[in-house]
Parts: C-alpha cells; structure tokens; sequence
C-alpha cells in the first residue's frame, strides 16, 4: 500500500477467536517500525485491504481471491481445517442436500464461508438455493429461511445451545466432498508495500509464527481467555484451538487452489486466482 514515513505501519487482526494462537502472543511494540492492529471483523478487513487502508492482516480466502493480483501472502500462515472446523456452520430442519432450491440465510461477516456454502450447494448437491443477507442472528434467519449460515464465534455460540436443529461443519463436507481440508483465511500484504518493506515483513512474519508456536506449545492461557469471553468449557477450546490448523503447506494450497477454481467456473470470481506467496529473497514464489 502506503509510503508513509511517519504513520503507523497498521495491520489487520480478526475480531474472532480462531486467530488467537496466531496474535495472542504477537505484540507490535517489537517490531523496528510503528506498527498498530485494527481489530474488525472479516468482512470489514477484507475491505479494507481491497482498498488499500490496510498494509498487512489476515483475509478470507475469498477476499485473497478477489486481490489476488495485487496481494502477496505471507509464508505458511492460515487458517484452516483438516476437517470440521466446529465454527463455519449449516443451521437446518432437513439435511442441507434436502434444501438444494431452497432458501438459506447468510451471515453478513465472510466472504469465504459464503461462497464455499454456494459451491457446496450447487456444485455438491446440485442445487440453487435463494440467499439472502442477514446480521448474524440465528432466530431471526431461520424466521424466514430453510437454513441459516454462521461463522465464527457467533457459530460457536449457537452450537451449545438446544435449537433443535441439524448443524452442517462446511469443513467437514468439504473434505468429504473433495479430499482436501480448506483454508478460510490466510495473511497478505499489498505487493505495493511489500517491495519496500522487506525486513520489516521477515519481522512480521517471524513474529507471527513465533506467537503461534508459542500459543500452541500451552494454550492455556487462550483457554482461559475464551471461556471468560466467550464461554463453554475448557475442553471445548482446548479441541477448538488444536482441531484448527494455522499452518498453510503445499496440500492446503491445493485444495484453496480447487476452492478458488469452484469459485471462478461459477462466477462468483471474475477472474483465474494466481497465488503468490512473498519472499525477501525471490519477492514473489508462484505456487500453483
């Protein structure tokens, strides 16, 4: 992005639990240039690095996507799933394949998990469901709706309570369907700003891995944490925070790969996506 000398260097952060482990322990007080977290919800960082107000932070994969030719990513950095996610989910009365042309609630928070339900439901199942934007309320979308999707914490949530209803991990089917565990966010930075900001990337970057080791190595204090913030149990978080995956190695650039290639046969990307993953010696390796 940006050139600026005197501002603070700013960098994204989820407003989600799921990222913890990667920013629990990252503290921009330590990096050689000011740097200061804008801490929002996806969609609202997606946005924002589209438009060119952010210089690093973590996007949906869908987002990436849709920048593709202007962001780099950072190296093995994501977040993902081998499987269930336990937090991007399906709320229905039927089976979601028992609602193919039905109508389904979106959550107005990620773009990702959006338009992985979309290629669920019409390259998996066949069908072409009526969507429609809602904030994330499970009552109210299930109102006036078949199914409703919700992300994040605000899935989490509703998944404790007694609702009655049949909950679909979009991971879980995923990797039903097509192998491959899926990645729903990953880290990029505007090539812009990457091209001058070489050693200031290999500290970002270092000091991201180096929280998530750190987090992963005793993840009691995020524990803690989530069940005074969010709450559930212990055991929950401890199965939450190691069932995800933050890594993002040659086969979860394959199955994004397949994601972004669902996405573009269908339309819902105007354009084939090219990952380019930043390196300060190469600046730019091309994994396909």
């Amino acid at each position: 992005m940006n050139n600026r000398e005197n501002d603070d260097i700013l960098i994204g952060k989820i407003n989600y639990s799921n990222v913890w482990p990667v920013f629990y322990h990252f503290n921009t007080s330590s990096l050689s240039r000011s740097s200061r977290l804008v801490t929002e919800v996806p969609a609202v960082l997606n946005r924002q690095m589209l438009d060119g107000a952010l210089d690093i932070s973590p996007v949906s994969s869908f987002a990436f996507g849709c920048g593709s030719e202007r962001f780099l990513l950072l190296p093995d950095l994501s977040i993902s799933s081998d499987g269930p996610v336990n937090s991007i989910l399906l709320f229905s009365r039927k089976p979601p394949e028992q609602i193919a042309d039905g109508v389904i609630a979106l959550t107005n928070t990620s773009a990702t998990s959006v338009n992985l339900l979309k290629i669920i439901m019409g390259k998996a199942y066949g069908g072409k469901p009526t969507y429609w934007d809602s904030e994330p309320h499970l009552e109210s979308m299930m109102a006036e709706s078949d199914a409703a999707l919700l992300i994040g914490d605000h899935a989490i949530e509703a998944s404790w309570r007694d609702h009655g209803y049949i909950v679909t991990d979009l991971g879980e089917v995923w990797k039903r369907w097509t192998g491959y565990g899926m990645t729903f966010a990953v880290w990029a930075v505007q090539q812009t700003f990457a091209e001058t900001h070489g050693e200031y990337l290999d500290e970002v970057s270092a000091a991201f891995e180096a929280s998530r080791a750190k987090s992963l190595s005793d993840l009691t204090p995020l524990i803690v944490e989530a069940c005074r913030e969010i709450g559930g149990t212990s055991d929950y978080w401890h199965h939450y925070f190691n069932n995800l995956c933050y890594d993002f190695g040659d086969k979860r650039r394959e199955g994004l790969a397949l994601y972004f290639k669902y996405a573009y046969e269908m339309g819902l990307l105007d354009h084939p996506v090219q990952m380019n993953v930043w390196s300060h010696n190469s600046l730019t390796r091309v994994k396909e």
